[in-house]
């Protein structure tokens, strides 16, 4: 199998040894994007709001640079440092995704990188067309 690292400008470059996405041909796996600004390197202001429409920008930004788009992404895994931010995460994930929309796990978890208050990992699929 011959894979291909998505490397763009318009997402945070990846801090530490990840790509920020691995293109198998048919399959495209995004790492997990959490609300940083590409710009400046810094969380965005806002709260959990910002910060998911942030990676979830970013999300798009990869997946553009991958020729693909949130119609092709077909499972998320979503990221809480908060449990309770769970019905304000998922008011601003429903206006990203297309429909229907992607398969999707949600955790809470004990921290993120940075302090964040949410990441997001996706999956897109090449269509045959």
């Amino acid at each position: 199998m011959t894979t291909r690292a998505i490397q763009t400008s318009a997402a945070p470059a990846a801090v530490a040894s990840y790509s920020q996405a691995i293109d198998t041909g048919q399959l495209v796996f995004l790492a997990g994007q959490i609300g940083l600004d590409p710009a400046t390197g810094q969380i965005v202001d806002g709260g959990i709001e910002a910060e998911a429409e942030r990676a979830l920008r970013n999300i798009m930004a990869v997946l553009d640079a991958a020729g693909l788009s949130m119609s092709d992404v077909v499972k998320t895994t979503c990221f809480l440092a908060d449990i309770n931010d769970f019905a304000s995460f998922n008011a601003v994930y429903a206006k990203f995704v297309a429909d229907p929309p992607p398969a999707r796990s949600t955790f809470a978890v004990a921290a993120l990188p940075r302090g964040a208050r949410i990441e997001i990992e996706a999956i897109a699929v090449r269509s045959d067309d």
